[in-house]
């Protein structure tokens, strides 16, 4: 497992039928979570992480992004409305890679 650190600004992405909130990781963080990976990954291309912002812990996967050239990390919503958390601020995050 590793683990980073690092602050980014949230963003909106619209689907056709939903709302996601995502942050991008920063390009060293992003490559080195890349060079790390080794033998087949999730759909997507996914790589499973556990995340904190503020007092509030989850799960989830982050995914490559071709367009924005990282991997992109989504927000859930409950944890937007817990940390006060709105598209366009910044919060720091806390990643750690998991098998």
């Amino acid at each position: 497992m590793s683990g980073y650190q690092f602050d980014a600004t949230l963003y909106l992405w619209e689907a056709t039928t939903a709302t996601w909130v995502f942050v991008d990781l920063p390009f060293d963080v992003a490559d080195e979570i890349e060079d790390a990976q080794h033998g087949p990954r999730r759909g997507f291309g996914a790589v499973r992480v556990e995340v904190t912002v503020g007092a509030t812990t989850w799960r989830t996967s982050i995914f490559p992004s071709q367009a924005r050239k990282t991997f992109i990390l989504p927000v859930k919503q409950a944890v937007m409305k817990t940390e006060g958390l709105a598209p366009g601020g910044a919060a720091s995050f806390r990643l750690t890679t998991v098998a």
